[in-house]
């Protein structure tokens, strides 16, 4: 009969490079998640910036998609290639809404 074989004996494949994140780190992205959260939700009742107010959001949504995806799907410690799969989407997605905008004059959104 063989001997039982431990896991140490196999190959280890995929582990990260660098240790994940600490709980207080999780809790810091998670404070900072809910203050843009709150602020996308003060700006638009800022008519002062109404000319500015859709760049705007897309940026602080770009921002929270990037901290979602870094830390909380792990994505700061894999490869590049998968940073890239979900990065050219997001760009395709924004400059696609910004050209359907223009197209449309959505840009003008106390204009009514």
């Amino acid at each position: 009969m063989s001997t039982p074989s431990t896991a140490r004996e196999h190959p280890t494949t995929g582990e990260p490079k660098q240790a994940h994140a600490s709980i207080r780190i999780y809790l810091i992205v998670a404070g900072i998640l809910s203050a843009v959260t709150a602020l996308e939700f003060g700006v638009i009742y800022v008519r002062r910036l109404a000319p500015v107010l859709i760049p705007l959001l897309l940026v602080l949504s770009a921002g929270k998609f990037a901290l979602v995806v870094m830390f909380f799907m792990h994505l700061r410690y894999d490869s590049r290639v998968l940073t890239f799969l979900f990065v050219a989407p997001l760009v395709l997605a924004t400059l696609l809404a910004i050209a359907v905008m223009t197209l449309t004059g959505e840009f003008l959104v106390f204009s009514r």
